[in-house]
């Protein structure tokens, strides 16, 4: 029998918990059992909630701190031009969960996701013989409805929005501080404001995610392989990190807002700190709510750096996929606008990282992919890491190829849409391909075109330049292409129609389509 590794105070100081110390503890037992295993790799698959494509260090941001996200990148593959295509959480999760767009997942815009759908990610991959669990948010209805996962233990932000519904975050807070309100930071789940965490950090939402993560990978010891999710509730807003990453960027020369050409009529405030969709609160308001986003961003990125530590010290990283991702961004203040449900980058686009294990050739670290992906391309990612086959077609690409630098075939661009939200004057369609970006606004039919490569801001709307006109004509007609399918409402003898009513879910939305 060999001997356990030998435990320092420094690596129970890095590793953050006594839990952490116990899987090195048990590391070569784990590893043993781990090389037993055999067959399809594990997946792991880690997300954030309103998480920006610009902030990752690896995308070009050099004040952001995001060593361990960014050390995965480099292990892996980054996709540049990642969209959430209807980018608010309900929509953008049915994505995830369905492997289709917005048309054939009947969700056009913000409502609930439906209780079932004939393809879900963690009931095909259970009954493919993974071992189901989530972890964090998921923002289902009704909200323990699991959708096929084994086990979920969640933080559902303090919504309560189910009969006798209490999130396992806030059971466990109540347990462990009882004379304490989870809520003591006093900002509102919508709100721009930002302020450091008023109590012990390791009652922080993002902290409880990863030990709650770091437990399963510790106690993991089924033969069949895993797939586990984990959904950080953060950075969205409340902007609340602990002190010490909020003070990391109190001095930080933090980008400035873009503010465009096109802007000016969201300057006046829509509503208050925790209701507004868009206003002019100056450039000290928006520097100090970056500051409290960036401090959330960072606090995550150590978290996912504990939980990869685990994943290594359980034997089984180089036998797991890792994807790494979120649901939409966040525009932070950008051309006067605030939270989600935009077609702008900082709302649209979001980070996307794989890496692949060695037990699926590895991939090609340190890639760099710019073709144009999506969140419906998760799940035939994962159907063809567990060698599943899905019963009906997908909308979504498996990137496995991609991670293998095999590019060629792939989609030249992609849909991005939301039906009104906050307000009537909020709602449009639009394709890209992380070059050009083309959007049309609904209710009037106002267009917007964008030049990515050298305006990455959307600083200047060339919609009305005349030297853009042939790309306008190119772009607004294959949106037109795109769309015909759906019929008069949405194009009408052959030319985009105005939409001045909502029109939030299609005809595929499983609920619509059993009431009829």
């Amino acid at each position: 029998m060999t001997d356990s590794p030998k435990i320092t105070r420094r690596d129970v100081f890095r590793l953050g918990t006594g839990i952490a110390a116990a899987a090195m503890l048990h590391r070569k037992v784990r590893t043993t059992q781990a090389a037993r295993r055999t067959g399809r790799p594990n997946i792991l698959f880690m997300m954030t909630d309103q998480h920006r494509g610009d902030c990752l260090g690896v995308d070009g941001n050099a004040l952001i701190h995001t060593p361990n996200l960014d050390h995965l990148a480099n292990e892996g593959t980054r996709f540049q031009h990642a969209y959430s295509c209807v980018p608010s959480c309900t929509p953008a999760r049915a994505a995830l969960l369905t492997g289709l767009g917005p048309w054939r997942n009947g969700m056009l815009g913000y409502s609930r996701v439906p209780e079932r759908y004939e393809v879900e990610m963690p009931r095909i991959l259970a009954d493919a013989g993974y071992h189901t669990c989530g972890i964090g948010k998921m923002h289902w209805h009704p909200q323990r409805n699991s959708h096929g996962f084994h086990k979920m233990i969640l933080d559902e932000s303090g919504r309560e929005l189910s009969p006798n519904f209490r999130s396992d975050y806030r059971a466990w807070f109540a347990s462990v501080a009882p004379n304490l309100d989870p809520d003591a930071t006093g900002i509102g789940w919508n709100s721009y404001r930002a302020g450091t965490y008023q109590l012990p950090e390791e009652l922080h939402p993002t902290r409880w995610t990863a030990d709650t993560a770091i437990n399963f990978l510790n106690s993991y010891k089924k033969d069949e392989p895993f797939f586990l999710k984990v959904s950080f509730a953060r950075p969205h807003s409340p902007y609340d990190p602990p002190e010490r990453f909020m003070n990391r960027y109190k001095d930080a020369a933090l980008p400035e807002r873009f503010i465009g050409d096109w802007c000016d009529s969201y300057r006046p405030p829509s509503g208050d700190d925790d209701t507004a969709w868009h206003g002019d609160f100056g450039a000290e308001q928006a520097r100090h709510s970056r500051q409290g986003y960036y401090g959330n961003v960072s606090f995550i990125d150590e978290q996912i750096g504990r939980i990869l530590e685990a994943l290594e010290a359980s034997g089984e990283l180089e036998n797991t996929l890792i994807v790494f991702t979120s649901d939409h961004g966040d525009m932070l203040g950008d051309h006067h606008h605030w939270r989600k449900t935009y077609g702008y980058e900082p709302s649209a686009r979001v980070p996307m990282l794989v890496r692949m294990p060695e037990s699926m050739g590895g991939g090609t670290r340190g890639n760099v992919s710019a073709a144009p992906v999506e969140l419906r391309d998760i799940l035939p990612t994962f159907l063809e890491t567990a060698e599943v086959e899905s019963p009906i077609d997908l909308d979504g690409s498996s990137m496995v190829r991609l991670a293998r630098g095999e590019e060629e075939g792939w989609r030249k661009y992609i849909d991005l849409e939301h039906d009104r939200c906050y307000s009537a004057r909020n709602h449009w369609n639009g394709l890209t391909d992380g070059k050009t970006k083309y959007i049309f606004h609904a209710p009037d039919g106002r267009e917007q075109l964008f030049d990515l490569k050298t305006d990455p801001g959307e600083e200047r709307d060339l919609s009305g330049v005349s030297a853009s006109s042939s790309t306008l004509r190119k772009w607004r007609g294959r949106l037109t292409d795109h769309l015909a399918e759906r019929g008069a409402r949405f194009v009408k003898n052959g030319k985009l129609a105005l939409r001045p009513d909502s029109y939030l879910r299609s005809p595929n939305y499983p609920e619509a389509r059993r009431d009829g």
